[in-house]
């Protein structure tokens, strides 16, 4: 009986000292609040802690369309990571880093709302940008922006009489919409640069404007970047978007830095994309596609 007691004492104990060891890992790691004093401001019960991460927890699987999906990603057993959801179950310490590190967060997920949690390491979500660029790039609607393929055409930057046409993917990655894609190898060559695949591709942030969107798109290593404006225009699917992109390169005799764009929203199928892939690249404009050749207004120049 002795024995029993002491056993379950030092189960207790054990219990204890892992929430401190947790806490002190992550609350180190986050270098925002001494761990000593936050482990003695908030006693929270095992129960609490649950619900606490839980709760949190549902909050950043909200933006992911399959929980099976996102329990794949993370290698957890999708009936535990229901348990992790309903708060009836807490993941094991390198289950823990492996859920923070995926969703960029730190420790304090076990102890305070997620909402509420700032990452001072991220510019658009630490405190002194949140509400004013952080505001437009977080949860921007479907019906907005949806998710899927577009082909976008505008004049090209260094021949003015050519245009060019390209695809990009738009996705949600948890509260955020990204936008990807590849320059095509004309153009990079016409530009004397690298035509490996890292050095085509280009990804950008989607942020939501008071009427229409913003997209700030930069290559590897933030090597070059461009800003996209696009707002929404009738048409007969109402899947058009016109507005004007402009790069941050010097001014150069005979080359422009700002022009008009189009995007075209294709869909998540494959059906449309693939003969709007095989004919991206350069073109007159005669050969642009006809509605975008029309809102691009090809003889007007842009101001």
């Amino acid at each position: 009986m002795r024995f029993s007691v002491s056993f379950v004492a030092l189960k207790r104990h054990a219990k204890t000292l892992a929430r401190k060891v947790i806490a002190w890992f992550y609350l180190s790691k986050s270098g925002k609040e001494n761990p000593n004093t936050l482990i003695t401001q908030k006693q929270s019960s095992p129960a609490e802690l649950r619900a606490m991460f839980g709760a949190n927890l549902r909050r950043l699987a909200a933006g992911y369309t399959s929980i099976s999906d996102l329990s794949r990603q993370l290698n957890i057993n999708r009936t535990q990571f229901n348990r992790y959801l309903s708060g009836e179950s807490f993941p094991r310490p390198d289950v823990l880093a492996r859920i923070c590190a995926f969703f960029d967060v730190d420790g304090r997920v076990l102890l305070e709302p997620v909402d509420k949690i700032a990452n001072t390491d991220d510019p658009i979500s630490n405190p002194f940008l949140r509400e004013y660029v952080g505001a437009g790039a977080q949860d921007v609607p479907e019906d907005i922006f949806p998710t899927g393929f577009y082909r976008f055409s505008r004049r090209s930057f260094v021949k003015q009489t050519v245009f060019m046409t390209a695809l990009v993917h738009v996705s949600r990655q948890g509260k955020t919409t990204c936008m990807r894609g590849f320059e095509t190898r004309e153009a990079m060559q016409l530009q004397a640069l690298p035509i490996s695949p890292k050095s085509r591709e280009y990804r950008g942030l989607v942020m939501q404007q008071e009427d229409g969107i913003g997209l700030f798109v930069s290559r590897h290593n933030a090597m070059t970047c461009s800003f996209n404006y696009l707002s929404r225009v009738a048409s007969f699917e109402n899947n058009y978007w016109v507005g004007y992109v402009t790069r941050t390169v010097p001014e150069v005799t005979g080359e422009v830095r700002a022009t008009r764009l189009v995007y075209e929203y294709l869909g998540r199928e494959m059906a449309p994309v693939l003969p709007a892939a095989r004919a991206a690249g350069y073109c007159s404009a005669d050969e642009l596609p006809p509605f975008h050749r029309r809102l691009l207004r090809v003889e007007v120049p842009f101001a």
